[in-house]
């Protein structure tokens, strides 16, 4: 069955760009796979933006949707992006209901940012330049962005280092492809074709000192970014040099057919290098060029003059380029998009096995005297709970086990459910809660023993707070590792200094369609029940998971000052006694 991808790009979709052609030919292949693509892009051509205005009426009913003009970007820059642009990408994404959302170079400030950042879908981020890294600038920022990005994608192992030094995490590499048919050896002659970049005058001299003892040779100085201005050809050599610009692969195609060498800048695009491979050029790039660039030039003497060996770089490079199509990283990105979709967690069932039962209110996470930084006495926290209605709680002490014991000893003469728990302090991977545990679990494991350790009791595992960076939590990568073994994900907590962070818990729990919990995170009498989920009354468990999969999210919050204020006054009448 296939999927609904959408691809973005950061670059105007009216202009060439070697991102456009990448984000172009993997589309075209992932079609033929049976997907359905469709491309976000900018544009400054009128009639694209027309376009991309009938499409966003139509429902998204178009390969390639501009959704806004194209605004000038670097790595130097700032989010620029119009609010026009803006809207129409949210629209866009809301009307797609794509599986995949899949943002290239979104270390730039643009619309892949934005679309991997506001994304519902499951994303994919691919880096094809080590020079476009620097946004966004902060690391709370970055580490946003990547708790958000399901998969990380390069096109070398270069870039793919330089991208981990800012979103750290595991890359796939994958080719920046080409299209054979368009890319094949033709009838060679004596030219030599040479990437040419303003500032690296060094390889040019180096080359024309090679081509003034080859008199047969002819060179084409080959522009592939714009304004990229003209350089300075020796008189003697000027009959035999010409300047030519391609910016897209169809220009370059018939060129790169003819030509016998190919020197890539030292700063060049890969795509291009990598279409010279496959057209059958011999590639004069030797060990150690970029530290000295006038052995490019040695290495096009040796070329020239030797056929046979020219013929065996040639080989080479060819071959080099085979497995590099299209085709071929569209079925590699094919198989990283369908591993994504089968980590998202089956939506829950429409019919309520739990429909005859009545309604509790269930707060999933509260404190006792228990914890060192509460001052809340079991027995007053049952009547508490009692009297403001609640119908279920969860006792989590910090680190101790005791309170919810306590906690459920006392309330079996009351209306009320304790489901005996404790919150976990992992090593160095913030919190977990154990939800019907039956004894204690020491704190100091890490993440995956302590969830094993949960499981082993035939607890549940209940992440609180996952996004409180006010607090030790789990980091991105931890957290994707572990979606399978979380069977509650806390979207709502009463505690938080910041809504910004339940609001974040939120949008994680829908992408990933996790079973959603809600809690006072009370360390005094005042704040229970700020926090909770109205459910079904259960018994045990596995009623437990089934009546939370119905339940609402309930938010009462009250004042934190007021609360905070509360606690300090109960922990300074504590240390009094």
């Amino acid at each position: 069955m296939g999927l609904r991808i959408c691809l973005v790009t950061p670059f105007a979709w009216s202009q060439p760009h070697d991102v456009n052609e990448h984000v172009a030919g993997v589309a075209g292949e992932l079609r033929a796979l049976g997907h359905t693509v469709v491309v976000l892009a900018s544009s400054n051509r009128a009639r694209d933006l027309a376009a991309g205005r009938r499409a966003l009426l139509d429902g998204l009913d178009a390969d390639v949707v501009t959704v806004g003009p194209a605004v000038p970007i670097s790595r130097r820059s700032r989010i620029g992006v119009p609010v026009g642009a803006r809207a129409n990408l949210a629209l866009a994404l809301a009307l797609g209901r794509f599986d995949i959302v899949h943002g290239f170079e979104p270390g730039l400030p643009s619309l892949s940012y934005l679309a991997l950042r506001d994304a519902q879908a499951m994303t994919v981020a691919t880096f094809l330049n080590a020079e476009r890294l620097g946004y966004p600038p902060g690391r709370a920022q970055r580490d946003r962005l990547l708790g958000r990005i399901d998969a990380l994608v390069a096109t070398s192992e270069e870039t793919a280092e330089a991208a981990a030094n800012r979103f750290p995490g595991h890359y796939r590499v994958v080719s920046e492809g080409i299209e054979p048919k368009l890319f094949r050896p033709g009838h060679k002659r004596d030219l030599i074709v040479l990437e040419w970049r303003p500032n690296e005058r060094s390889l040019l001299r180096g080359v024309f000192r090679a081509l003034e003892e080859l008199p047969d040779w002819e060179l084409l100085l080959l522009r592939t970014k714009p304004l990229a201005g003209r350089p300075t050809i020796p008189r003697a050599l000027r009959d035999r040099v010409r300047v030519r610009t391609a910016r897209d692969g169809a220009a370059r195609a018939p060129l790169l057919a003819e030509t016998s060498i190919f020197v890539p800048a030292l700063a060049g695009l890969a795509r291009v290098r990598l279409e010279a491979s496959a057209s059958g050029c011999a590639v004069a790039s030797p060990p150690g060029v970029r530290d000295q660039p006038e052995l490019a030039g040695a290495e096009v003497a040796r070329l020239a003059e030797d056929p046979e060996f020219r013929a065996r770089k040639a080989e080479r490079a060819r071959a080099d380029a085979e497995g590099q199509s299209f085709a071929d990283v569209a079925r590699e990105l094919d198989e990283l998009y369908r591993s994504l979709s089968e980590r998202r967690q089956a939506p829950p069932r429409s019919d309520d096995p739990l429909a005859d039962r009545p309604w509790v209110l269930c707060d999933l996470h509260m404190h006792t005297s228990w914890s060192n930084d509460c001052a809340v006495d079991p027995a007053d926290l049952i009547m508490h709970a009692v009297a403001i209605g609640l119908g279920a709680i969860a006792v989590t002490d910090h680190n101790v086990f005791g309170g919810a014991l306590e906690t459920m000893a006392l309330a079996a003469d009351h209306d009320l459910v304790v489901i005996p728990a404790e919150e976990v302090k992992t090593e160095g991977q913030g919190e977990v809660i154990g939800l019907f545990l039956r004894e204690e679990i020491p704190r100091g494991l890490s993440f995956v023993d302590t969830v094993a350790a949960i499981k082993e009791q035939g607890g549940l595992v209940y992440l609180p707070h996952p996004f409180d960076r006010m607090h030790s939590i789990p980091d991105a990568a931890t957290l994707q590792r572990h979606l399978p073994d979380i069977d509650i994900f806390e979207v709502y907590n009463a505690r938080l200094l910041f809504d910004a962070y339940n609001d974040e818990a939120l949008r994680f729990a829908r992408k990933y369609n996790l079973t959603m919990g809600a809690g006072s995170d009370a360390h005094v009498l005042q704040g229970v029940g700020t926090g909770a989920v109205r459910m079904r009354a259960f018994e045990g468990p596995e009623e437990f998971l089934l009546s939370l999969r119905s339940a609402q999210v309930l938010r009462r919050p009250r004042s934190l000052l007021y609360l905070q204020s509360l606690k300090w006054m109960a922990q300074a009448k504590e240390r009094v006694r």
